[in-house]
């Protein structure tokens, strides 16, 4: 569904502490000295357009400035910054995504910034607030949110007398009348589990949850089977794909020329779309995620499909001008407008709860030609459909690189989802135990 997602960074905890002292500990240290003068704040990003809105900020700002490091991408991010956390010279303002959050909070990290952000909560949409918090507290603040619908190819629905799935039960049956023609619904990389933990998410499911000091762990509750389900059934009828995202421009060429008719995707995905594509422009459409039967909209807010955050480390010495600075490129019109285009920026829709007028910035009309007004309502309709229960465990980067050995035999058929899910239930927790960390499941 998704590229393959970064992972790998070393998810630590001191032995025996419980999360509620780990996250109250995040508090206070060296950012709540505050300087009496002109403060320059360390900050580091992967994307693009940061260098514009930075350029603006301090252009703006006479007493705070930002200096700004590009990091290479995410993966790099996590490594950089783990190495600067330990020699004690981390940035002030460092740009993540919503899976590492807790583990950064688990390490101590992050400063928590509530009482310098906690006012603006109205200014952003649910789900993206959420997603810089751990048990309430804020740690930093979201930058982009991540509207998830389905994109499909027209041309080919049409020719087969098909209408866009409204369910997964009509996204498998569509699926099986594909097949009839050599041409699969979707596409399931071997290596991004992505697909299991977004539709378990949709489905109610929680992987993690905080149980007073302790952390529950539950890979096989009743969403997470109602999530496998769906996806055995594609697998067992041959309705996906199986291309690597290790050749990105060959998944493209396969929607390109019809091989795979769908995606589940956010707005920055059609990026790539755009960037590779050469014979169906025109020819693809938006309608909403699909839903589970009698169920009402509901969308992921997890993995690739989450926005983006800025957080503020514990090691700042400036914190309360940090997270002033991050709530800034957050909400200043004209950064929110240099990151929202795809042109100037990276194409993603902003945190805002009002982000409507940024919508037609956000999709590409190149790629839905016609269908591209339509578009702009299923995007505004999906960000009120976001999923702010989901919880990201201490570990979930280390689970994540499990998961991914294991979706891989499942893609291939060698074992079913329910025994990855079980599997991942027992690992897990063993693997949280062995870090100290109090655990029930």
């Amino acid at each position: 569904m998704n590229p393959t997602r970064s992972r790998r960074i070393q998810a630590a905890a001191a032995a025996a502490l419980a999360l509620a002292a780990l996250a109250t500990a995040c508090g206070g240290g060296s950012g709540d000295k505050q300087s009496s003068g002109p403060v320059t704040l360390p900050f580091w990003g992967w994307a693009n357009g940061q260098e514009a809105v930075v350029k603006a900020f301090n252009a703006s700002h006479k007493d705070v400035k930002l200096k700004y490091t590009k990091v290479t991408d995410q993966l790099t991010m996590q490594k950089q910054l783990t190495n600067a956390v330990k020699a004690g010279n981390a940035p002030c303002l460092a740009q993540n995504t919503a899976e590492f959050v807790t583990t950064w909070v688990s390490q101590g990290a992050l400063a928590d910034i509530t009482q310098y952000v906690g006012s603006s909560k109205a200014k952003f949409n649910a789900g993206s607030w959420a997603s810089a918090q751990v048990q309430g507290k804020s740690y930093g603040v979201p930058t982009s949110s991540a509207p998830n619908f389905t994109v499909y190819r027209t041309d080919i629905f049409q020719k087969y007398g098909l209408k866009a799935p409204a369910t997964w039960d009509d996204f498998i049956a569509a699926g099986k009348v594909l097949k009839k023609h050599g041409i699969k619904i979707t596409n399931y990389a071997g290596e991004d589990p992505s697909t299991l933990e977004v539709l378990s998410m949709q489905a109610g499911a929680h992987w993690y949850a905080i149980d007073g000091n302790s952390w529950k762990v539950d890979f096989q509750d009743a969403g997470s089977l109602k999530a496998a389900k769906v996806i055995q059934e594609i697998i067992d009828n041959d309705l996906n794909s199986k291309l690597s995202f290790a050749d990105y421009a060959a998944v493209q060429r396969n929607y390109d020329t019809g091989g795979t008719a769908t995606r589940q995707i956010s707005t920055w995905q059609m990026a790539g779309m755009v960037q590779n594509f050469t014979k169906s422009f025109g020819k693809w459409a938006l309608s909403p995620w699909p839903t589970f039967p009698g169920e009402a909209a509901k969308t992921p807010a997890g993995t690739n499909l989450t926005g983006s955050v800025t957080l503020v480390t514990k090691q700042c010495k400036n914190v309360q001008q940090a997270a002033e600075a991050a709530l800034w490129m957050s909400t200043n019109t004209g950064a929110v407008k240099t990151m929202a285009s795809p042109t100037t920026g990276n194409g993603v829709m902003p945190a805002l709860a009002d982000s409507q007028s940024y919508v037609g910035e956000a999709i590409s009309e190149k790629l839905l030609g016609t269908n591209y007004e339509p578009a702009k309502k299923v995007v505004t309709d999906s960000l009120g459909t976001v999923t702010t229960d989901w919880a990201f465990g201490p570990d979930f980067t280390a689970m994540g690189a499990e998961m991914q050995a294991g979706w891989a035999k499942v893609v291939s058929k060698e074992e079913t989802v329910t025994d990855l899910l079980a599997h991942m239930q027992e690992w897990t927790v063993k693997d949280l135990k062995s870090r100290g960390i109090s655990v029930q499941g």
